[in-house]
């Protein structure tokens, strides 16, 4: 029953509409993008909570390639017959980024790259996301208020548009701006009541619907559109257009706006799908998705659909209602071919405006996104960064532009976190056989002249520095084998000679040529100084990558061990062959 609810009443077909407005293409070809790719998911996808169609942060992208490349002509007045050849263009070039990107996944599809979802961190969505908000908030303005604006697009657009919409707010015409007053007044209340009693509630409150049937009878009987000049959908064409193959000729002017759309679309689509994934205990697969939303693209195309992905709102609502199969996608596609088919008409006189406040309503999870902030200040002051570097650039700059700045920064501060990893000195925790963290422990049992010395990082071009200054500090090593000058450091310091130094393996992941090299040579080093290096718990990739580097010329068989436990029994052996094992208590 959730899903038939979901499927039929959280209408997505209005938001389809809507979101078309971004995507700066008639209306009707929302709804197209509101059931093929819904249809194609349903029986492709791997999420069984997710709820597929139109999403904001698309259309946005999609609508700003669209704008650059097919503008609004100066002054805005064309005729009946330029309007149409504007438009065709325009679905033009949107059915073409919605095949270029289709057709991009099933090739990262192809290569297996559905691995890449996890370079697209947490914070970098939803940073994405929220920040993409904010530019669909301000980019609705102008139809809030009736104010036929241009589009403003590229680096600073949001900015551009609220400085149009300030110098042109006397202008505003009182009609729209009382429909969106009231849209708004019904709607938000409406969001709040669904998420605040939805265990309550035997289905979510269909506002949207509500709304736009209300806005639909009031500007027919008053002729708003006639008497006030309020923006309408008009006529929306029966059927489903003919298919074709979208033209070729698009496809070199957008390969700059291909890469982003097709990460967001996987992006958003994969995180979503294992949020509810491993809410709800069961498996999704990320190469799946990736061919479910390439086919889903590719084929929506044909039928002059706009690039489509998971979609936020309707997902929530869809779990809200107790939907857990892709059921919901079927209903929804039956109540969307109904208003292809039969339904159409009642949309004439529904105000652009109240599309709009749509638009803005659908937003509610987005810019609630925003207070996570604080929590996340104090779980990972690297993550809090990497969400405020990611919103500021797409917040000022662009949203494919963001995108880029937040995952190479993001990638920035996982290089910057094992820069700053150590090397930790280990003791012997009383009457056990584990291995602790001096500096974690009050009470720790140390042997003096063994050295036990844990790397909790991968070893490669990047930390091999680290690894040398942090080892020559624990064990004492300058330049040439000779005793390192004092310095201030951690308080787990072995404070005596070091003759036996284990060095367990087991955090190093893995090593490049560069890392495997620099443990040769710490080898070497350690021969030269009198001191006897112990290798333990290598898995069998870092082990092969050190033996390919020379290690086994500097070392014998017998100095690699399975185990911290063993290899510090070796070295208490070697320390003392014949006498009791005494030990330091560390305090």
């Amino acid at each position: 029953m959730g899903s038939v609810a979901e499927g039929s009443e959280t209408g997505d077909q209005v938001l389809g509409m809507a979101f078309a407005l971004l995507t700066s293409v008639p209306p009707v070809f929302g709804l197209y993008t509101s059931f093929f790719p819904v249809l194609i998911y349903t029986l492709l996808g791997t999420g069984r909570h997710l709820s597929t169609g139109t999403f904001a942060v698309l259309s946005l992208m999609t609508g700003s390639a669209v704008e650059r490349l097919v503008p609004e002509p100066l002054g805005g007045n064309l005729s009946g017959i330029e309007r149409e050849q504007l438009d065709a263009q325009r679905v033009g070039v949107a059915a073409a980024l919605a095949f270029g990107s289709g057709a991009l996944m099933l090739g990262m599809f192809a290569l297996q790259l559905g691995v890449l979802s996890t370079f697209l961190s947490e914070p970098v969505v939803k940073a994405l996301t929220s920040g993409a908000a904010l530019h669909v908030l301000v980019s609705q303005l102008p139809s809030l208020l009736g104010l036929p604006l241009p589009r403003q697009i590229g680096c600073f657009a949001l900015f551009k548009t609220l400085a149009a919409v300030l110098t042109a707010l006397p202008r505003s015409s009182p009609a729209e701006l009382t429909i969106s007053a009231l849209s708004l007044a019904l709607l938000v209340p409406v969001k709040e009541l669904n998420v605040r009693f939805r265990d309550k509630l035997p289905t979510p409150i269909p506002g949207e619907i509500v709304m736009v049937l209300l806005a639909s009878v009031l500007c027919f009987t008053s002729s708003l559109d006639t008497r006030y000049n309020v923006q309408i959908v008009g006529l929306l064409p029966g059927g489903f257009p003919q298919p074709h193959l979208p033209s070729m000729a698009e496809l070199p002017r957008i390969l700059a706006d291909l890469l982003p759309i097709a990460l967001v679309t996987f992006a958003v689509s994969a995180s979503l799908a294992s949020i509810y994934a491993d809410k709800y205990r069961y498996s999704i697969d990320s190469n799946q998705e990736l061919f479910a939303h390439g086919v889903s693209n590719l084929i929506s195309s044909l039928f002059s659909c706009f690039p489509n992905s998971a979609t936020l709102a309707t997902t929530s609502l869809l779990v809200d209602a107790g939907g857990n199969t892709q059921l919901a996608g079927l209903f929804s596609c039956i109540v969307v071919l109904s208003v292809l088919l039969w339904l159409g008409p009642f949309f004439y006189y529904l105000p652009k405006a109240v599309l709009a406040c749509i638009n803005i309503s659908s937003m509610r999870q987005m810019f609630f996104q925003m207070q996570e902030i604080p929590q996340l200040w104090r779980i990972s002051r690297m993550d809090f960064a990497v969400w405020m570097v990611t919103w500021v650039a797409v917040v000022i700059l662009s949203v494919d532009l963001g995108l880029a700045i937040g995952v190479v920064f993001s990638m920035v501060t996982v290089v910057c976190r094992t820069q700053r990893v150590q090397c930790l000195a280990l003791g012997l925790a009383e009457g056990t056989e584990l291995y602790r963290p001096l500096r974690e422990s009050r009470k720790l049992l140390k042997v003096p002249g063994l050295c036990i010395l844990r790397y909790p990082s991968p070893l490669y071009f990047g930390t091999r520095g680290q690894f040398r200054r942090t080892l020559e500090w624990h064990l004492g090593l300058g330049e040439g084998g000779e005793e390192a000058p004092k310095m201030d450091g951690p308080p787990d310091r072995v404070a005596e000679p070091v003759r036996v130094v284990v060095l367990d393996c087991s955090g190093i992941t893995f090593a490049d040529a560069a890392g495997a090299r620099e443990v040769v040579q710490l080898a070497s080093r350690c021969r030269d100084a009198g001191i006897h290096l112990l290798l333990a718990q290598c898995n069998a990739s870092v082990l092969g990558t050190l033996t390919e580097a020379g290690l086994l010329d500097r070392v014998t068989p017998e100095q690699l061990f399975v185990s911290v436990q063993d290899a510090a029994a070796h070295a208490l052996q070697r320390l003392e062959p014949t006498g009791p094992k005494t030990c330091t208590v560390w305090v």
